[in-house]
């Protein structure tokens, strides 16, 4: 049963929303350090396309953008071969390959979608998102296993023991706790916060026209508009509403593009639906959009004011690592959930073979490469889903 926001109050609801932003800004964060852009303008730009997200969708559908781990390898070599205002001049590029896809999907309706993403194929996609992203948990829980199952251990504590308001919060209760011990402990460096301004804007970098980079982008953007499909129907499941028929997958995708082409503007990495966000309202039951729109301004002011933004960097990986591991095991969960909901039928040769080889490319790494042009992990096993799909003959009845 769904805790809706309405039976919340505005402490409440403003408590859970922030929650929903730690949840996501570990990766938020971890892209653009990786790749020698702004932490704190990934932050504002993750906001800001989430707000349009939203507005694009009605307000209707709990998707919290952050930035794209599917970018990271291409913002690195593009930087090299085009310098970084070029690059973000690519990452604006990004965009089109989302509005073609609205294009399509409004020209031909859901069915195209249908056609080319049965559950089949959806199924495993979904769980390979959970399980792709379950290797960054345990990488950062890995640094300090003691400190990451203290947060585990707290959060699964209060989620299944918890009672009123202290439910909704177990992510926040397990990243409280971590830091808490960090802190005891001495793992926690305090010198940013100490050193940070009060008030600050992020460092917002303009882009420059490079046709090149955006060449070099327009293929990449393929494994991430296939992953934001999935993730609608992972959020279908935990939410159980159908977002592809309202307000509608044409909407969903017009509103990831114009994110992340905002995002490209200002100097922030490319945003994808985050899977971490719905594996926390999985386990919160709170799925209003409301919720994730409070989670998408407290991401802005976090972002304009120095000492929390500061404050919030110092969070020790293995805290967020911990935490990680309980919500992209629930990512899966809903892939597993999503074929029982469509009553896929396993015993079937056809569907067994388009599974088990969706997960194998996915789970295995394959890789495939022609010239410029690189596709692996989630992006292409989906293509081998739907290559099988057509090709594969039905069975008779």
């Amino acid at each position: 049963m769904k805790t809706e926001t309405n039976q919340l109050t505005t402490l409440r609801k403003g408590i859970v929303g922030v929650q929903f932003l730690f949840v996501a800004f570990g990766s938020t964060v971890l892209v653009p350090l990786l790749v020698g852009l702004d932490p704190s303008t990934a932050l504002f730009t993750a906001g800001i396309g989430t707000l349009i997200f939203h507005l694009v969708s009605k307000g209707k559908v709990p998707i919290f953008l952050g930035s794209s781990f599917a970018f990271i390898a291409p913002i690195v070599k593009a930087t090299e071969l085009y310098g970084l205002s070029g690059t973000l001049f690519g990452l604006t590029g990004v965009g089109l390959v989302y509005f073609l896809m609205s294009a399509l999907v409004r020209w031909q309706g859901i069915a195209v979608i249908n056609r080319l993403f049965p559950p089949v194929v959806i199924g495993p996609v979904i769980i390979l998102i959970g399980i792709s992203l379950a290797g960054t948990g345990v990488q950062m829980a890995e640094a300090d296993w003691p400190l990451a199952l203290i947060s585990l251990a707290v959060a699964v504590l209060v989620s299944v023991k918890g009672r009123g308001l202290l439910r909704l919060i177990p992510i926040f209760c397990g990243i409280v706790a971590g830091y808490l011990v960090a802190l005891a402990t001495g793992d926690v460096d305090l010198t940013g916060v100490r050193e940070a301004a009060w008030i600050g804007l992020p460092r917002f970098v303009h882009p420059t026209v490079s046709w090149e980079a955006l060449l070099f982008m327009l293929p990449v953007a393929i494994a991430p508009v296939i992953e934001h499909i999935g993730n609608i129907y992972v959020v279908n499941t935990v939410a159980q509403k159908d977002f592809v028929k309202d307000p509608g997958l044409h909407r969903t995708l017009l509103g990831d593009g114009l994110a992340c082409f905002a995002a490209g503007i200002l100097g922030g990495p490319p945003v994808t639906t985050y899977a971490e966000v719905t594996g926390a309202m999985s386990i919160t039951k709170v799925t209003h959009p409301q919720v994730i729109r409070i989670a998408a301004v407290a991401g802005i002011v976090f972002s304009l004011v120095g000492k929390v933004s500061a404050l919030l960097k110092s969070i020790p990986g293995p805290v967020l690592g911990g935490i990680m591991l309980l919500l992209f095991g629930t990512i899966a969960t809903a892939g597993v959930a999503n074929i029982q909901q469509h009553k896929v039928d396993l015993s079937n040769t056809r569907n067994i073979v388009i599974f088990s080889l969706t997960l194998t490319v996915g789970i295995g790494g394959a890789t495939f490469t022609w010239g410029e042009f690189s596709l692996s992990g989630i992006g292409l096993a989906a293509i081998v889903g739907v290559i099988l799909n057509f090709i594969l003959p039905k069975s008779k009845d």
